[in-house]
């Protein structure tokens, strides 16, 4: 009974602390988000020096995670799940806040250049859209709520469709000329980072029902898939 306990108790800790990994994110897109509507280049510069701190928390957890799978026997289906889609959610994260340091790479080049109103509008929801979706992720996986991250599909529609508005935008407000081209493909980029930051809440819905459920995600991306552009 005490071991079983030890278990639990390690266990929660680990997800408040995926808790705690998953704010840092969500403070870094709404940082990022910023230094592209607000031209910022320190603000850029604090969210690529700022994914240190995140890639390191995250390694830690990844690290007490494998050393629970390793050390704590016998382990129920339940607990084998829990660290499971503990490890796939880190993974999601991580490459969340991959993710953001590009957009904030992406305002770099993109300064000192004025956004046209209706697109910085648009990347503004975009922003705004890819923090309530983790939000929602992060709220499924701390309450264990299968129901709260079947929400995630339909929100997701919201980004693609922000994501083709954008791009329909860009054709209409970008210069036909060189500075204008290189204007537009950094915003596409744009458009495809917010769109993945998006699918990354999605997995992590799919791997919290995982985790309550043993239902395997459809879906579900191996670490070669999962890649983002930089």
């Amino acid at each position: 009974m005490t071991e079983r306990k030890g278990l639990d108790e390690q266990l929660q800790e680990l997800r408040g602390d995926i808790i705690k990994l998953a704010a840092m994110v969500g403070e870094s897109i709404g940082a990022g988000t910023r230094a592209v509507l607000d031209a910022d280049l320190g603000l850029a510069e604090q969210v690529i020096a700022g994914d240190q701190a995140i890639h390191q928390t995250n390694l830690a957890i990844e690290t007490r995670s494998y050393e629970l799978f390793a050390l704590q026997q016998p382990l129920l289906a339940v607990d084998l799940r829990t660290l499971l889609a503990t490890l796939r959610i880190l993974g999601e994260l991580e490459l969340t806040a991959n993710l953001m340091v590009s957009i904030a790479k992406a305002s770099r080049r993109l300064f000192p250049s004025e956004l046209p109103p209706k697109i910085r509008g648009l990347i503004e929801r975009m922003g705004a859209q890819g923090s309530v979706q983790l939000n929602l992720a992060v709220d499924a996986f701390a309450d264990l709520e299968p129901s709260l991250a079947a929400a995630l599909a339909d929100l997701d529609d919201v980004m693609d469709d922000l994501q083709k508005e954008l791009f329909r935008a860009i054709f209409e407000h970008c210069a036909n000329d060189e500075a204008g081209l290189q204007q537009a493909v950094q915003l596409a980029l744009l458009g495809r980072f917010y769109e993945r930051v998006a699918d990354h809440a999605v997995q992590i819905g799919r791997w919290v029902t995982f985790m309550v459920t043993g239902e395997l995600p459809d879906g579900a991306e191996t670490p070669l898939q999962a890649t983002d552009l930089d």
